[in-house]
């Protein structure tokens, strides 16, 4: 299964590829070339497309999430009623305009997490086990912590936030291109990458700084984890929240064996290179902060 971080990586490389692809077929990229010396006109065309990438990425989440782990929406007259009923009740504790949808997946690992494309169209998931390993009062901290996610509009700012690096990445992306398809011609301006080659070296270098605006976004999602863990101690009680902190402490970080993932709710990174693409604080800090 891909790891939620991996697939938001993913997922965003792909719709930009998708996009410069589309821009290309429309013709757009020769005349936005043609003005590469304007940079700011080259960056606002880039903001615009960025942040349409970025917004398609937000639109479709619960529609990816659901399938890539595999989410079965629940109601409450099912056996997981009461974790409906719980979600509903932070739910409206924190004036959330319509309540979330719920879902159950099968997981062995301790896990949760919140995503869709404004308040009013949610969803909170939670894995099998953290169903059976947690107890009631744990339970409460993990979903007040996702209900204060979205409470807090975590959704919005990650992808205002992922449209401005999407727009800096496709600019440097052309403008390095441009640079490159400059030094290829000769005297009479003759030679160059030629119209393919141009759009892959534009793709393969928004893939690469793709990847490096994720260590931004990667330590902006650490902030906004502490933001959560303080709306989940409210929502829940403080001591809800430590309790399922503690828990996931006590079986997950003395082993160091977590990946990098943006939409679970607790998951950590190990090694140096993980902790910075991290999108989650180390435990132990976390606890810190609401003790």
């Amino acid at each position: 299964m891909f790891r939620a971080g991996l697939l938001m990586l993913f997922t965003n490389i792909l719709i930009i590829a998708v996009l410069t692809i589309v821009i290309n077929l429309l013709g757009l990229d020769p005349y936005v070339n043609a003005y590469a010396g304007d940079y700011s006109g080259l960056f606002i065309f880039c903001l615009i497309w960025g942040m349409g990438g970025s917004f398609i990425s937000l639109a479709i989440s619960r529609w990816m999430a659901k399938r890539a782990y595999g989410v079965q929406l629940v109601t409450q007259n099912s056996p997981y009623g009461h974790i409906v009923n719980r979600v509903y009740h932070f739910s409206k504790k924190a004036g959330l305009p319509e309540m979330p949808e719920v879902g159950i997946y099968d997981s062995p690992d301790i896990n949760a997490f919140a995503t869709g494309p404004s308040k009013s169209k949610s969803l909170v998931a939670v894995s099998t086990g953290l169903l059976h390993q947690m107890n009631d009062e744990e339970i409460d901290g993990v979903l007040a912590h996702e209900v204060a996610h979205i409470a807090n509009g975590d959704m919005v700012t990650m992808t205002l936030l992922q449209g401005v690096m999407n727009a800096f990445v496709m600019f440097a992306a052309r403008v390095i291109a441009t640079v490159i398809d400059n030094a290829m011609k000769d005297d009479n301006g003759r030679g160059g990458l030629g119209m393919f080659a141009h759009m892959m070296v534009v793709i393969v270098l928004q893939i690469v700084f793709g990847i490096l605006a994720q260590f931004v976004i990667a330590a902006f999602s650490r902030y906004r984890e502490y933001r959560a863990d303080e709306g989940g101690a409210k929502l829940a009680g403080k001591q809800s929240m430590v309790n399922a902190l503690k828990k996931l402490k006590q079986k997950y970080e003395p082993a160091g064996t977590f990946e990098n993932d943006s939409m679970a709710a607790f998951k950590i990174s190990g090694g140096r290179m993980f902790k910075l693409l991290s999108t989650h604080p180390p435990l132990t800090e976390r606890i810190k902060a609401l003790s």
